[in-house]
Protein backbone atom coordinates (compact mmCIF):
# COMPACT_ATOMS: atom_id res chain seq x y z
CA UNK A 1 0.00 0.00 0.00
CA UNK A 2 0.90 3.17 -0.99
CA UNK A 3 2.38 6.01 1.54
CA UNK A 4 0.12 8.57 2.09
CA UNK A 5 2.40 10.96 2.73
CA UNK A 6 3.94 9.78 -0.61
CA UNK A 7 1.57 10.32 -3.06
CA UNK A 8 2.18 13.54 -5.22
CA UNK A 9 -0.34 16.66 -4.67
CA UNK A 10 -1.57 18.55 -7.35
CA UNK A 11 -4.04 20.97 -9.15
CA UNK A 12 -6.20 18.12 -10.08
CA UNK A 13 -6.14 16.20 -6.71
CA UNK A 14 -5.67 18.43 -3.84
CA UNK A 15 -9.53 18.67 -2.85
CA UNK A 16 -9.50 15.29 -2.42
CA UNK A 17 -6.47 15.17 -0.05
CA UNK A 18 -8.19 18.28 2.11
CA UNK A 19 -11.61 16.23 1.28
CA UNK A 20 -10.62 12.84 3.25
CA UNK A 21 -8.98 14.88 5.77
CA UNK A 22 -11.99 16.21 6.89
CA UNK A 23 -13.76 13.49 6.63
CA UNK A 24 -11.80 11.58 8.69
CA UNK A 25 -12.00 13.84 11.62
CA UNK A 26 -16.04 14.10 11.20
CA UNK A 27 -16.12 10.61 11.41
CA UNK A 28 -13.96 10.74 14.42
CA UNK A 29 -16.29 13.18 15.76
CA UNK A 30 -19.20 10.97 15.94
CA UNK A 31 -20.62 12.80 12.44
CA UNK A 32 -20.47 10.89 9.50
CA UNK A 33 -19.09 12.79 6.41
CA UNK A 34 -20.03 11.30 3.02
CA UNK A 35 -17.51 12.18 -0.11
CA UNK A 36 -17.62 10.85 -4.32
CA UNK A 37 -13.91 11.12 -5.93
CA UNK A 38 -15.55 11.28 -9.90
CA UNK A 39 -12.59 11.26 -12.30
CA UNK A 40 -11.14 9.37 -15.31
CA UNK A 41 -9.22 6.24 -14.71
CA UNK A 42 -5.57 6.00 -13.47
CA UNK A 43 -6.24 9.18 -11.51
CA UNK A 44 -5.64 8.64 -8.12
CA UNK A 45 -9.09 8.51 -6.98
CA UNK A 46 -8.82 4.98 -5.36
CA UNK A 47 -4.88 5.37 -3.91
CA UNK A 48 -5.90 8.17 -2.27
CA UNK A 49 -8.11 6.96 -0.60
CA UNK A 50 -7.05 3.61 0.01
CA UNK A 51 -3.66 4.97 1.30
CA UNK A 52 -5.80 6.45 4.73
CA UNK A 53 -5.83 2.70 5.99
CA UNK A 54 -2.35 3.74 7.48
CA UNK A 55 -3.06 6.59 9.84
CA UNK A 56 -6.07 5.15 10.62
CA UNK A 57 -6.06 6.02 15.00
CA UNK A 58 -7.64 3.19 16.88
CA UNK A 59 -10.96 3.50 19.15
CA UNK A 60 -12.37 1.76 22.01
CA UNK A 61 -15.09 -0.61 22.00
CA UNK A 62 -17.35 -3.44 23.86
CA UNK A 63 -14.58 -6.62 23.69
CA UNK A 64 -15.74 -8.37 20.59
CA UNK A 65 -18.59 -6.36 19.79
CA UNK A 66 -18.70 -6.98 16.15
CA UNK A 67 -20.83 -3.85 15.47
CA UNK A 68 -17.69 -1.56 17.69
CA UNK A 69 -20.22 -0.28 19.99
CA UNK A 70 -18.71 2.40 22.26
CA UNK A 71 -18.86 1.31 25.67
CA UNK A 72 -20.28 4.84 26.93
CA UNK A 73 -22.85 4.73 24.26
CA UNK A 74 -23.65 0.98 23.49
CA UNK A 75 -26.08 0.42 20.28
CA UNK A 76 -26.34 -2.89 19.31
CA UNK A 77 -28.92 -5.70 19.94
CA UNK A 78 -26.77 -7.16 22.40
CA UNK A 79 -25.69 -4.20 24.32
CA UNK A 80 -28.11 -1.52 23.88
CA UNK A 81 -29.70 -2.67 27.27
CA UNK A 82 -26.87 -3.48 29.32
CA UNK A 83 -26.50 -0.95 32.20
CA UNK A 84 -22.67 0.61 32.66
CA UNK A 85 -21.72 -2.41 35.56
CA UNK A 86 -22.57 -5.17 32.75
CA UNK A 87 -20.72 -3.67 30.22
CA UNK A 88 -17.76 -2.93 32.56
CA UNK A 89 -17.79 -6.52 33.11
CA UNK A 90 -17.29 -7.11 29.22
CA UNK A 91 -13.83 -5.33 29.31
CA UNK A 92 -12.81 -3.28 26.53
CA UNK A 93 -10.61 -3.21 23.24
CA UNK A 94 -8.87 -1.08 21.35
CA UNK A 95 -9.37 -1.67 17.64
CA UNK A 96 -8.27 0.82 14.36
CA UNK A 97 -10.82 2.45 12.89
CA UNK A 98 -12.98 0.31 10.68
CA UNK A 99 -12.45 0.80 7.04
CA UNK A 100 -14.32 -1.66 4.99
CA UNK A 101 -15.20 -1.89 1.22
CA UNK A 102 -18.13 -3.14 -0.66
CA UNK A 103 -17.20 -4.78 -3.74
CA UNK A 104 -19.71 -5.19 -6.54
CA UNK A 105 -19.70 -8.94 -5.58
CA UNK A 106 -20.99 -8.56 -2.02
CA UNK A 107 -24.69 -9.54 -1.75
CA UNK A 108 -27.05 -8.02 0.54
CA UNK A 109 -26.19 -10.28 2.76
CA UNK A 110 -23.02 -9.32 3.20
CA UNK A 111 -23.80 -5.75 3.14
CA UNK A 112 -26.81 -5.66 5.59
CA UNK A 113 -26.27 -8.74 8.00
CA UNK A 114 -27.55 -12.57 7.44
CA UNK A 115 -27.48 -15.70 9.83
CA UNK A 116 -24.54 -16.55 11.44
CA UNK A 117 -23.40 -19.55 9.77
CA UNK A 118 -20.87 -20.38 12.51
CA UNK A 119 -23.65 -20.61 15.29
CA UNK A 120 -26.03 -22.33 13.22
CA UNK A 121 -23.80 -25.18 12.92
CA UNK A 122 -22.02 -25.29 15.98
CA UNK A 123 -22.74 -28.81 17.35
CA UNK A 124 -22.61 -28.21 20.80
CA UNK A 125 -25.27 -25.79 20.97
CA UNK A 126 -26.68 -24.96 17.57
CA UNK A 127 -28.56 -21.72 17.64
CA UNK A 128 -30.10 -18.92 14.83
CA UNK A 129 -28.64 -15.78 15.26
CA UNK A 130 -27.28 -12.58 13.04
CA UNK A 131 -24.35 -11.88 11.72
CA UNK A 132 -23.84 -8.08 10.96
CA UNK A 133 -22.36 -7.40 7.44
CA UNK A 134 -20.42 -4.70 6.00
CA UNK A 135 -22.52 -2.19 6.79
CA UNK A 136 -22.82 -2.04 10.59
CA UNK A 137 -19.57 -3.98 11.02
CA UNK A 138 -18.58 -0.35 9.76
CA UNK A 139 -20.13 1.41 12.85
CA UNK A 140 -17.66 4.55 13.93
CA UNK A 141 -15.77 3.64 10.83
CA UNK A 142 -15.38 4.40 7.09
CA UNK A 143 -17.22 2.55 3.82
CA UNK A 144 -15.10 2.77 0.61
CA UNK A 145 -16.99 1.92 -2.94
CA UNK A 146 -15.25 1.70 -6.15
CA UNK A 147 -16.95 2.26 -9.26
CA UNK A 148 -20.14 3.13 -7.00
CA UNK A 149 -21.95 4.17 -10.14
CA UNK A 150 -21.58 0.39 -11.14
CA UNK A 151 -22.60 -0.74 -8.60
CA UNK A 152 -25.56 2.15 -8.37
CA UNK A 153 -27.24 0.49 -11.49
CA UNK A 154 -26.40 -3.45 -11.09
CA UNK A 155 -27.77 -3.68 -7.56
CA UNK A 156 -30.79 -1.95 -6.96
CA UNK A 157 -30.77 -3.61 -3.40
CA UNK A 158 -27.48 -2.84 -2.10
CA UNK A 159 -28.07 0.76 -3.16
CA UNK A 160 -31.35 1.00 -1.11
CA UNK A 161 -29.52 -0.37 1.71
CA UNK A 162 -26.65 2.29 1.48
CA UNK A 163 -29.79 5.22 1.11
CA UNK A 164 -31.02 3.90 4.68
CA UNK A 165 -27.55 4.21 6.18
CA UNK A 166 -26.65 7.68 4.25
CA UNK A 167 -30.09 9.35 4.91
CA UNK A 168 -29.34 10.70 8.25
CA UNK A 169 -26.85 10.97 10.98
CA UNK A 170 -26.23 8.82 12.24
CA UNK A 171 -27.95 6.56 9.53
CA UNK A 172 -29.76 3.04 9.98
CA UNK A 173 -29.14 -0.35 8.78
CA UNK A 174 -32.28 -3.23 8.63
CA UNK A 175 -31.14 -6.71 8.91
CA UNK A 176 -34.01 -9.62 7.77
CA UNK A 177 -33.77 -12.88 7.67
CA UNK A 178 -36.52 -15.75 7.84
CA UNK A 179 -37.35 -16.50 10.92
CA UNK A 180 -36.02 -14.31 13.07
CA UNK A 181 -36.82 -10.93 14.34
CA UNK A 182 -36.13 -8.13 12.33
CA UNK A 183 -33.42 -6.14 13.85
CA UNK A 184 -32.87 -2.06 12.94
CA UNK A 185 -29.30 -0.59 14.10
CA UNK A 186 -27.85 3.09 13.88
CA UNK A 187 -24.91 2.90 11.74
CA UNK A 188 -22.45 6.15 12.22
CA UNK A 189 -19.98 5.68 8.86
CA UNK A 190 -18.45 7.75 6.47
CA UNK A 191 -19.13 6.47 2.93
CA UNK A 192 -16.21 6.99 0.41
CA UNK A 193 -16.78 6.22 -3.39
CA UNK A 194 -14.87 6.44 -6.68
CA UNK A 195 -16.29 6.54 -10.13
CA UNK A 196 -15.41 7.63 -13.78
CA UNK A 197 -18.77 8.78 -14.91
CA UNK A 198 -17.08 8.70 -19.01
CA UNK A 199 -17.70 5.18 -18.55
CA UNK A 200 -20.33 2.77 -18.56
CA UNK A 201 -23.22 2.80 -17.09
CA UNK A 202 -22.72 7.26 -16.89
CA UNK A 203 -22.40 9.55 -13.50
CA UNK A 204 -23.95 8.54 -10.99
CA UNK A 205 -26.68 11.66 -10.78
CA UNK A 206 -27.82 10.07 -13.79
CA UNK A 207 -28.18 6.40 -12.51
CA UNK A 208 -29.35 7.11 -9.02
CA UNK A 209 -30.07 10.73 -7.98
CA UNK A 210 -30.87 9.74 -4.52
CA UNK A 211 -27.55 8.25 -4.19
CA UNK A 212 -25.58 11.02 -5.50
CA UNK A 213 -27.47 13.76 -3.42
CA UNK A 214 -26.50 11.58 -0.16
CA UNK A 215 -22.98 12.50 -0.46
CA UNK A 216 -22.11 15.93 0.55
CA UNK A 217 -19.26 16.72 -1.72
CA UNK A 218 -18.39 15.26 -4.81
CA UNK A 219 -14.67 16.05 -6.26
CA UNK A 220 -13.68 16.24 -9.49
CA UNK A 221 -10.55 14.76 -9.79
CA UNK A 222 -8.13 16.16 -12.63
CA UNK A 223 -4.97 15.05 -14.59
CA UNK A 224 -1.60 16.65 -13.48
CA UNK A 225 -1.11 19.75 -15.24
CA UNK A 226 2.88 19.95 -15.37
CA UNK A 227 5.22 17.59 -16.90
CA UNK A 228 7.17 18.17 -13.63
CA UNK A 229 3.72 16.85 -11.67
CA UNK A 230 3.97 13.63 -13.89
CA UNK A 231 7.65 12.65 -13.47
CA UNK A 232 7.16 13.52 -9.62
CA UNK A 233 4.11 10.82 -9.52
CA UNK A 234 6.46 8.36 -11.75
CA UNK A 235 9.17 8.92 -9.64
CA UNK A 236 7.12 8.20 -6.51
CA UNK A 237 5.42 5.17 -7.97
CA UNK A 238 8.81 3.51 -9.06
CA UNK A 239 10.06 3.52 -5.29
CA UNK A 240 6.81 2.44 -3.84
CA UNK A 241 6.83 -0.22 -6.16
CA UNK A 242 10.49 -1.29 -5.01
CA UNK A 243 9.54 -0.49 -1.17
CA UNK A 244 6.49 -2.73 -1.27
CA UNK A 245 8.17 -5.35 0.63
CA UNK A 246 9.82 -3.55 3.29
CA UNK A 247 8.46 -2.16 6.59
CA UNK A 248 8.42 2.06 6.51
CA UNK A 249 11.53 3.65 7.80
CA UNK A 250 11.25 5.24 11.06
CA UNK A 251 11.07 8.73 9.33
CA UNK A 252 8.34 7.75 7.35
CA UNK A 253 6.16 6.04 10.51
CA UNK A 254 7.13 9.20 12.12
CA UNK A 255 5.40 11.26 9.89
CA UNK A 256 2.33 9.07 9.81
CA UNK A 257 1.68 9.09 13.34
CA UNK A 258 2.35 12.84 13.19
CA UNK A 259 -0.52 13.48 10.74
CA UNK A 260 -2.43 10.84 12.88
CA UNK A 261 -2.08 12.45 15.76
CA UNK A 262 -2.66 15.82 14.32
CA UNK A 263 -6.07 14.85 12.55
CA UNK A 264 -7.20 13.26 15.99
CA UNK A 265 -6.28 16.15 17.99
CA UNK A 266 -8.63 18.19 15.77
CA UNK A 267 -11.65 15.98 15.89
CA UNK A 268 -11.49 16.26 19.73
CA UNK A 269 -11.49 19.84 20.04
CA UNK A 270 -14.59 21.70 20.99
CA UNK A 271 -16.60 22.21 17.51
CA UNK A 272 -16.76 25.61 16.05
CA UNK A 273 -20.53 27.14 15.92
CA UNK A 274 -21.46 28.67 12.30
CA UNK A 275 -22.34 32.47 13.40
CA UNK A 276 -25.61 34.01 12.28
CA UNK A 277 -24.54 36.16 9.52
CA UNK A 278 -23.57 32.98 7.23
CA UNK A 279 -26.12 31.09 7.81
CA UNK A 280 -28.09 33.89 6.34
CA UNK A 281 -25.85 33.50 3.70
CA UNK A 282 -26.64 30.14 3.13
CA UNK A 283 -30.22 30.77 3.39
CA UNK A 284 -30.12 33.39 0.64
CA UNK A 285 -28.18 31.42 -1.37
CA UNK A 286 -30.82 28.43 -1.03
CA UNK A 287 -33.35 31.03 -1.81
CA UNK A 288 -31.71 33.34 -4.78
CA UNK A 289 -30.50 30.00 -6.54
CA UNK A 290 -33.67 27.42 -5.84
CA UNK A 291 -31.64 24.95 -4.79
CA UNK A 292 -33.38 21.77 -4.75
CA UNK A 293 -31.95 19.81 -1.44
CA UNK A 294 -31.77 21.29 1.65
CA UNK A 295 -28.85 18.74 1.86
CA UNK A 296 -26.70 20.54 0.05
CA UNK A 297 -26.83 23.67 3.15
CA UNK A 298 -25.80 21.12 5.86
CA UNK A 299 -23.15 19.58 3.57
CA UNK A 300 -21.92 23.49 3.40
CA UNK A 301 -22.17 23.81 6.35
CA UNK A 302 -20.19 21.06 7.53
CA UNK A 303 -17.66 21.08 5.21
CA UNK A 304 -17.05 24.94 6.10
CA UNK A 305 -16.66 24.00 9.91
CA UNK A 306 -14.18 20.80 9.25
CA UNK A 307 -12.07 22.92 6.83
CA UNK A 308 -11.61 25.65 9.59
CA UNK A 309 -11.03 23.40 11.92
CA UNK A 310 -8.60 21.86 9.46
CA UNK A 311 -6.93 24.88 9.07
CA UNK A 312 -6.68 25.71 13.16
CA UNK A 313 -9.10 28.72 13.15
CA UNK A 314 -11.10 29.52 15.78
CA UNK A 315 -13.91 31.42 13.91
CA UNK A 316 -15.78 30.30 10.55
CA UNK A 317 -15.16 32.73 7.76
CA UNK A 318 -16.89 33.64 4.77
CA UNK A 319 -13.72 31.84 2.61
CA UNK A 320 -14.13 28.23 4.18
CA UNK A 321 -17.80 28.10 2.80
CA UNK A 322 -16.66 29.67 -0.65
CA UNK A 323 -13.86 27.36 -0.67
CA UNK A 324 -16.15 24.26 -0.34
CA UNK A 325 -18.84 25.46 -2.15
CA UNK A 326 -18.27 24.44 -5.98
CA UNK A 327 -18.18 20.79 -4.15
CA UNK A 328 -21.20 20.87 -2.38
CA UNK A 329 -22.88 21.93 -5.10
CA UNK A 330 -20.75 20.38 -7.94
CA UNK A 331 -23.50 17.05 -8.22
CA UNK A 332 -26.73 19.15 -7.04
CA UNK A 333 -26.49 22.03 -9.87
CA UNK A 334 -25.73 22.48 -13.59
CA UNK A 335 -22.41 23.44 -14.48
CA UNK A 336 -23.47 26.88 -15.56
CA UNK A 337 -25.56 27.83 -12.27
CA UNK A 338 -22.40 26.62 -10.37
CA UNK A 339 -20.55 29.38 -12.36
CA UNK A 340 -22.64 31.71 -11.78
CA UNK A 341 -22.73 31.12 -8.39
CA UNK A 342 -19.74 31.40 -7.98
CA UNK A 343 -18.86 34.61 -10.15
CA UNK A 344 -21.78 36.43 -8.73
CA UNK A 345 -20.42 36.20 -4.78
CA UNK A 346 -16.83 36.88 -6.03
CA UNK A 347 -18.36 40.12 -8.30
CA UNK A 348 -19.82 41.38 -5.14
CA UNK A 349 -16.46 41.14 -2.91
CA UNK A 350 -18.14 39.04 -0.09
CA UNK A 351 -15.04 37.92 1.30
CA UNK A 352 -13.33 39.87 3.73
CA UNK A 353 -8.95 40.69 3.45
CA UNK A 354 -8.17 39.32 6.61
CA UNK A 355 -7.79 35.29 5.51
CA UNK A 356 -6.64 36.19 1.66
CA UNK A 357 -3.29 35.49 2.16
CA UNK A 358 -3.82 31.49 3.10
CA UNK A 359 -7.04 31.24 0.71
CA UNK A 360 -6.79 29.51 -2.80
CA UNK A 361 -8.06 32.03 -5.53
CA UNK A 362 -11.72 31.75 -4.99
CA UNK A 363 -13.18 31.58 -8.53
CA UNK A 364 -14.38 28.55 -10.38
CA UNK A 365 -11.42 25.59 -10.78
CA UNK A 366 -10.81 24.76 -14.50
CA UNK A 367 -12.04 21.04 -13.51
CA UNK A 368 -14.89 21.98 -12.68
CA UNK A 369 -15.50 23.23 -16.19
CA UNK A 370 -14.71 20.02 -17.47
CA UNK A 371 -17.98 18.35 -17.47
CA UNK A 372 -21.64 19.73 -16.47
CA UNK A 373 -23.49 17.87 -13.79
CA UNK A 374 -26.41 16.48 -14.75
CA UNK A 375 -28.07 15.90 -11.37
CA UNK A 376 -30.49 19.20 -12.07
CA UNK A 377 -31.71 20.24 -15.42
CA UNK A 378 -32.24 24.20 -16.03
CA UNK A 379 -35.98 23.50 -17.97
CA UNK A 380 -36.94 26.45 -16.27
CA UNK A 381 -34.55 29.45 -14.93
CA UNK A 382 -35.45 30.05 -11.19
CA UNK A 383 -36.57 33.35 -10.18
CA UNK A 384 -33.82 35.12 -8.89
CA UNK A 385 -32.43 38.30 -6.96
CA UNK A 386 -30.53 41.09 -9.40
CA UNK A 387 -27.67 40.32 -7.17
CA UNK A 388 -26.51 39.23 -3.85
CA UNK A 389 -27.49 42.40 -2.59
CA UNK A 390 -29.94 41.18 0.04
CA UNK A 391 -27.36 39.21 1.41
CA UNK A 392 -25.17 41.07 4.40
CA UNK A 393 -22.01 41.99 2.47
CA UNK A 394 -21.50 44.78 4.90
CA UNK A 395 -21.63 42.96 7.64
CA UNK A 396 -19.93 39.91 6.16
CA UNK A 397 -17.06 42.32 5.37
CA UNK A 398 -16.83 43.76 8.71
CA UNK A 399 -17.45 40.96 11.03
CA UNK A 400 -14.03 39.17 9.08
CA UNK A 401 -12.47 42.05 9.34
CA UNK A 402 -12.74 42.10 13.39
Amino acid sequence: MKNYLQLTRHTGNNSLFLAVEMSLISTLRGSPFHIHAEGLRGTGKTTIMRSVKMMLPKITRIKGCLYNCDPADPHCPQHKHMTPEEIASLGTEEIPVPFLEISHSAKIGTVAGTIDLSKLTNPNQPEAALLPGIIPQAHRGIIFIDEINRLADTSPEITDVLLDAMGTKPGRVQIEETGLPVVEVPVSASVWAASNPDEEPGPLAEIRRQLSDRFDLVIPIGRPSTAEEVVDILETNETTQQQNDRELSPQERSRLEQLKNNLESIAHQDELKMPEYLTNFLANLYINYNLESLRALEAIRQAALLHAALRKRNQIMISDIITVLPLALYHRVSSATLTEIMNTVNSNKMIGSSDKKNEPALRLPRLFQQKPAQSQPDDTPPQRARSLRDLPEDELIKKEKQ
